[in-house]
């Protein structure tokens, strides 16, 4: 019998609860959550980042019976329950700096209802005085994660005014993580985007961008043994269909939505494309209409030689590791949104490492090519 495919699910207890496929990733989250305390890491929308903060908040809440039968289960102290803070800007209004503000306030005043706390601030006080005061109260330092802390910026990249606007008002809501410091047990902000001057950065010199690193380059993401093992009685069903031997299947699959890298090594499917195709059986672009804000398709629509962006390019960390809200370079920002990879990484006679970025898979390949060459 095949197991049910978590399809639009992003929350962990519904996906345990509701018994569907889980792809286990609570060792690498447990290296994760074990070796520092301030994270950021950068991956293309739909990637799963939602999925994993869920269960970085379920393993920190202490919820054990989520994870019985994985890695996980037995190798953590579940008797250590944390407070936790977690925030997804991707359900909050973005449109105005005033509604994006509100917002925020309105996510935080929630959380403190829940926890049965009174704030006597307003605005972006009250994040410091929910931190401050779960912290007191439990004796148990918080956990704050941040799901699409970017979002307010990059779906309004088109209109550079409220970008603006909305990248002061985050820029004032996340300074007050850095005096909170000692009230924080763990910190994990994750999007599809890295901003070169979005001051949660600055403000946060401890902060590690865990983006690039080898040892997290599968956090997100299915490994190919994992889609082989997990997937197993999908890929089957889909050879029969296709007419197709099994491992010819699996080269097709790997054609179409392997091919992410961040460490130009280790490759790995989009999940949501991967979870698609076996869930309608078809070989298609699942990725494109469910990843790819208008914002930012009509940026690359706009650069003067489209088909040129399809090419390989050789770029060092700093150019494409950042976005610059006035000046956004077009290859940067298919990078962090999934149109171009890390195809491999080398070190130039001056020491400084170059990566080569290009398409990924055949998916993106016909989504760039439909979507954009077509009508450029």
């Amino acid at each position: 019998m095949l197991q049910t495919l978590p399809i639009g699910i992003q929350s962990f207890a519904k996906l345990r609860k509701d018994d569907c496929l889980y792809v286990d990733k609570t060792e690498e989250i447990h290296r994760l959550i074990t070796s520092g305390r301030v994270f950021f890491l950068s991956r293309p929308r739909r990637f799963g980042k939602s999925l994993l903060v869920s269960t970085m908040e379920a393993i920190f809440k202490g919820n054990k019976a989520l994870f019985t039968g994985l890695w996980i289960e037995n190798n953590w102290d579940w008797t250590q329950q944390y407070p936790v803070i977690r925030l997804d800007l991707g359900e909050i209004n973005n449109d105005t700096p005033e509604g994006l503000r509100k917002g925020l306030e309105d996510a935080i005043a929630l959380i403190a209802q829940q926890h049965n706390i009174t704030l006597t601030s307003t605005g972006a006080d009250s994040f410091s005085e929910l931190i401050r005061t779960l912290h007191q109260s439990t004796t148990q330092r918080v956990v704050v994660l941040v799901d699409e802390y970017d979002k307010p910026i990059t779906d309004n990249l088109s209109n550079r005014d409220i970008a603006e606007a909305n990248h002061l008002v985050l820029n004032n809501f996340y300074q007050r993580l850095k005096p909170a410091d000692e009230h924080l047990k763990f910190l994990f902000l994750t999007g599809a985007s890295k901003f070169s001057y979005a001051s949660v950065f600055s403000g946060l010199n401890h902060l590690r961008d865990i983006t690039l690193f080898d040892k997290f380059a599968t956090i997100c993401g299915y490994t190919q043994t994992e889609v082989e093992f997990y997937f197993d009685a999908y890929i089957e069903q889909l050879a029969q269909k296709e007419h197709r031997a099994k491992q010819e299947t699996i080269d097709e699959i790997k054609r179409w939505y392997g091919g992410y890298s961040w460490d130009g090594e280790t490759f790995v499917y989009n999940p949501i494309s991967t979870l698609m195709l076996f869930g309608q059986q078809e070989f298609t672009d699942h990725w494109f209409a469910t990843g790819s804000p208008t914002s930012v398709v009509n940026i690359l629509k706009a650069h003067a030689d489209v088909k040129s962006l399809l090419e390989p390019v050789r770029m060092e960390a700093m150019d494409f590791g950042n976005i610059d809200i006035q000046a956004i370079h077009p290859q940067t920002l298919m990078f962090q949104t999934g149109y171009l990879t890390v195809k491999k990484i080398e070190e130039n006679p001056f020491d400084d490492i170059v990566y080569t970025l290009g398409v990924p898979n055949e998916e993106v390949n016909m989504a760039l090519t439909t979507h954009l060459v077509v009508n450029d």
